[in-house]
């Protein structure tokens, strides 16, 4: 869906992109992640057309960013980190004229704004001053500006800054179903464990270079990190797990361990039946989740107790 390759950007004395090259595949979220003046914001800007590289390749959906940007921009939504909005416009005023400048048929107008205030939350907030709204319902604005038209490609610079935990929930929750319709996101943003709850891969940015480019993890994947409690310590546990059919890279602690299981939900309701028919007290088995952060830390050569 987005391809880049010896792609580079400079600032007058600054080389901001240095020979960048990656692909994103369609359907996927990647969190875009890096120290601040890494490039990300740069990178994201280049993809939406609106800065043009010294050098370098960028297409989105098979069409050149830079030799077609009008073509690209139907196609992308894009947030920016310092977004704005027409203050003296109301929030609908505000929908319907991003709307008609992505080519957003007059009559579906009103019906893609009244869809995308639901998906954010501001229905109740359409005929207010988009001046006289809060930081966090301004940035829901924004974010409902980007995807009005139904972009292919949805490009978010800390999309939730500004943004209460309710608030933030709701957009990951939005951000998946978005990647269900269809749509391919690159997000970036400096938290971390938010990004683990919706990221399907991850791009490190660093000094304008890419650094690792690698899958985070998939709701398809047919091995799964469980992490299972006890109740108090089982000195066979171990044991018992290093011969059950499915179960790798075991590392235990006294009240709890934690392992790759390759095996579906009936499969995962079976080893539970086993572990307490075998004596084991469980007292919790759930899936791990993705620690972005640890894993962003150990790429960069920083101390793990960091993290």
């Amino acid at each position: 869906m987005i391809e880049v390759s010896n792609l580079s950007f400079e600032y007058p004395g600054v080389r901001a992109l240095d020979d960048v090259a990656f692909t994103v595949a369609a359907g996927s979220i990647t969190a875009l992640v890096g120290p601040n003046g890494a490039g990300k914001t740069t990178l994201l800007r280049c993809l939406a057309g609106l800065d043009t590289p010294l050098a370098g390749r960028i297409t989105v959906d098979g069409v050149p960013v830079v030799d077609e940007p009008r073509a690209c921009h139907r196609r992308i939504g894009y947030l920016a980190d310092n977004f704005g909005l027409y203050g003296e416009l109301s929030v609908r005023r505000c929908l319907g004229y991003v709307a008609a400048a992505n080519d957003v048929p007059a009559a579906g107008i009103p019906a893609a704004i009244e869809r995308t205030a639901t998906a954010l939350e501001i229905e109740s907030r359409l005929d207010v001053r988009a001046g006289t709204l809060s930081r966090g319902q301004r940035q829901r604005v924004a974010i409902a500006q980007a995807i009005i038209h139904r972009p292919r490609v949805l490009l978010l610079d800390e999309p939730a800054s500004g943004l209460d935990p309710e608030a933030r929930n709701t957009l990951a929750r939005l951000f998946l179903r978005l990647r269900d319709e269809g749509m391919t996101l690159l997000v970036s943003s400096h938290i971390l464990a938010e990004l683990a709850e919706y990221s399907s891969d991850m791009l490190v940015l660093r000094a304008g270079r890419i650094i690792e480019h690698r899958p985070v993890s998939t709701a398809s994947e047919a091995r799964h990190r469980l992490e299972l409690a006890l109740a108090r310590p089982h000195p066979a546990l171990v044991e018992w797990l290093e011969i059950y059919p499915g179960i790798s890279r075991i590392a235990s602690a006294p009240r709890t361990a934690s392992f790759d299981f390759s095996g579906d939900d009936e499969a995962r309701r079976e080893l539970l039946a086993r572990l307490v028919e075998a004596g084991v007290p469980v007292s919790g088995l759930s899936e791990a989740r993705p620690d972005l952060q640890r894993s962003y830390l150990a790429m960069v050569g920083e101390p793990a107790r960091l993290a």
